[in-house]
């Protein structure tokens, strides 16, 4: 079968949206409010709720069947992370480390969030 050539190859443009379940809606939005992220839609007693991460969205879903499981980790580019780890220490959140300058060419740190999902907060250092 021949189909007509595609005029032009389609290109991946960004990341539009990262949706991460919860089992526990209210601590999750607390968390992500904590550390400024913008509450868009839905909220603490809502099955779905969504933040603005920039030009994208970070979702929250409630999952009330099944295992929440570690799946990977969300790198989230910020201005400042030595601001931002500040941030999240004011707001009673403990990072795994201290900001730090890695060999590919970030500083970053990474937090937890109540359901166990990993969050990297990085910003390309500048060569």
């Amino acid at each position: 079968m021949n189909l007509p050539p595609a005029e032009t190859e389609p290109l991946i443009e960004g990341l539009s949206a990262i949706t991460l379940s919860t089992r526990d809606m209210r601590s999750a939005v607390r968390f992500y409010q904590a550390l400024g992220f913008r509450l868009l839609h839905g909220g603490e007693n809502e099955p779905f709720t969504s933040f603005a991460a920039g030009g994208s969205f970070l979702n929250l879903i409630a999952e009330t069947h099944g295992p929440i499981n570690w799946w990977g980790r969300v790198i989230i580019y910020v201005s400042d992370v030595d601001s931002m780890y500040r941030k999240a220490l004011a707001a009673g959140i403990t990072p795994e480390f201290t900001p730090r300058d890695a060999p590919w060419n970030e500083r970053y740190f990474h937090v937890t969030d109540p359901d166990g999902h990993e969050l990297s907060f990085a910003r390309p250092l500048r060569v």
